[in-house]
């Protein structure tokens, strides 16, 4: 078997063969195969496509490359979450914590945001002392003591999809659908839990611009699940607006707390009772009630162990910009358009977000609307607040929204409900 060989197999349009997607995996993670060779399969991938049977194995290999997490042990059914991410999505936050208040167990492996997109673990490092790095065996003991755990993915969970997903970024083949299912399907399949649930998002703020396109991306994660054995559904979500009303570490901390408290935003809190639900049947507890658990501080209770079991402070003050500048609305009229993708550009450049991995994020930083479309405004009034510790920032993000016509009133619309953010469900 050699490099060469596959690469110019998956070229020539044919199907990669079982063997020779196991060497290429195998190999490339050991060093074996070339930057530059991998470059030019993924390349190959993602010109000529993959076929079903094909994704599967390329994920079985991902999988194969590192450890496999096993929470079987546990007296209670597992279940996770996975959203293909966006701006204001902080739905991770109370969903875990209102789900395991039901009866479940949610392993919530986390990650960081990249550009505008934010991060679940940036979000939650916000409060003080709330560490995201765990052991399994932490894992496994909160999960049983607590019933919700979200942490950091740990090394040995495939390493293979970790060197590939870096080097996709740096050479133009991340649109790829077979590579985005079977990166985010290889370690959530890997994780160990019994049923999983995906956020499939669409529309400007998303990484899937198309509803089309998110729905085969969602096919193709919901199959992939399935033929590994794990319980799959995927609902098909709207990113063309952000979610709630705040883009921003701290900022989404404090509306996501609102959500358990009973209260907040409706479509945050819409759409994590929709999620829940979904979770909570996949999970084999479909009679249980996750309206039930917010309205009685359940789920509230779950939040606080969560957060202290993780060494965090629960009660402690959550940090708070310096310095903030008011965007007003340009006109009178009802906003039609309120841009996920220029709000979340707006957000990085205040500060909450990084261009590279390894870059800071403020948590004070971020974008706060007082607006949704289908309301009604007046010219003058405060539209978005901008948060940052360092007001040389204004400027680029003041740019952000006007380059993406982020902000839109129009006077001859009626105003009213621009409807629910769950557009789609796709199941095996």
């Amino acid at each position: 078997m050699d490099a060469i060989t596959v690469i110019r197999a998956k070229r020539d349009g044919h199907a990669l063969t079982p063997e020779q997607i196991d060497w290429v995996i195998a190999a490339y993670t050991r060093g074996e195969v070339a930057e530059e060779q991998m470059s030019a399969l993924a390349m190959a991938i993602l010109l000529n496509g993959m076929d079903r049977a094909e994704i599967a194995r390329w994920t079985a290999a991902m999988m194969a490359s590192g450890e496999r997490l096993d929470f079987s042990g546990l007296d209670r059914p597992t279940v996770d979450k996975h959203s293909t991410g966006g701006v204001g999505d902080k739905i991770t936050l109370p969903l875990a914590p209102l789900v395991a208040a039901c009866g479940a167990a949610v392993p919530q492996l986390s990650g960081r945001g990249l550009g505008h997109t934010g991060g679940t673990l940036d979000k939650l490092e916000a409060i003080p002392g709330w560490r995201a790095r765990l052991s399994t065996a932490e894992m496994t003991r909160l999960l049983g003591e607590v019933g919700a755990v979200i942490c950091a993915a740990g090394e040995g969970l495939a390493p293979a999809d970790r060197k590939l997903y870096a080097l996709r970024d740096v050479t133009g083949t991340v649109e790829s659908i077979p590579l985005i299912a079977s990166s985010i399907m290889s370690k959530k399949i890997a994780e160990g839990t019994g049923a999983l649930v995906l956020d499939v998002k669409a529309g400007s703020g998303a990484f899937m611009k198309s509803r089309e396109d998110a729905r085969e991306l969602a096919e193709t994660m919901v199959s992939l699940g399935t033929d590994h054995g794990v319980r799959t559904v995927a609902l098909l979500t709207d990113m063309s607006t952000p979610l709630g009303l705040t883009a921003g570490n701290a900022l989404e901390v404090r509306e996501a707390v609102e959500v358990l408290a009973g209260g907040g935003p409706r479509d945050v809190r819409e759409l994590t009772l929709a999620l829940a639900r979904e979770m909570l049947d996949a999970a084999g507890l479909g009679d249980a009630d996750p309206e039930r658990a917010l309205a009685d501080g359940s789920a509230m209770d779950v939040w606080r162990r969560m957060i202290a079991a993780q060494g965090g402070d629960p009660d402690a003050p959550l940090p708070s910009a310096r310095e903030r500048h008011t965007v007003p609305a340009p006109a009178s009229g009802v906003l039609t358009r309120l841009d996920a993708y220029g709000v979340g550009l707006a957000a990085w450049r205040l500060g909450a977000g990084r261009a590279r991995k390894e870059d800071p994020v403020q948590a004070a930083a971020g974008v706060e609307l007082h607006a949704k479309p289908g309301d009604r405004v007046t010219e003058g009034q405060p539209l978005l607040t901008l948060h940052t510790d360092t007001p040389d920032r204004f400027p680029a993000a003041l740019a952000a929204l006007a380059e993406e016509d982020a902000v839109r009133v129009e006077r001859d619309v009626p105003e009213g409900d621009t409807g629910s953010v769950v557009f789609g469900r796709v199941t095996a």
